[in-house]
């Protein structure tokens, strides 16, 4: 299945604004990718204001969050793949979601197709439907 979190940041986002309150996101600065002006980064993080009086042309997908940002006034774009986002709340009541670590994944590392077949000395599964024994 698909991360659900880039779905849900979507949708807190919606929710957030729509309640005319001031979305922000807590990102990661240190995740592969994630290119934002880490001058203002604190820890290893940084939040950033994703309301639409802030920034210019959000996009939100399944992968990324990307604007066009000004930081000490100097525009910016920014890149955040949506597993660095940490958190997405409301600025006004801190209501919002915070996400799970995801580690980073190399996109270059071969994966193994053999990974979803059982171990040589583990008997295979039946297919078909499963079935229940009383036992007593």
């Amino acid at each position: 299945m698909n991360s659900s979190r880039p779905y849900l940041i979507r949708a807190l986002y919606e929710w957030i604004v729509d309640n005319d309150c001031t979305p922000h996101i807590l990102v990661n600065a240190e995740y592969p990718a994630v290119q934002v002006p880490q001058g203002f980064a604190n820890d290893g993080q940084i939040v950033l204001n994703i309301s639409p009086s802030a920034v210019r042309h959000l996009h939100m997908d399944n992968d990324a969050v990307s604007f066009e940002g000004r930081f000490g006034g100097v525009p910016h774009s920014l890149y955040v793949p949506v597993a660095a986002v940490m958190g997405i709340y409301a600025r006004e009541n801190g209501q919002g979601m915070v996400f799970d670590l995801e580690p980073a994944v190399d996109e270059d590392e071969d994966l193994d197709v053999d990974d979803d077949l059982p171990p040589d000395d583990e008997p295979p599964r039946p297919s078909g439907r499963p079935s229940l024994k009383v036992v007593k």
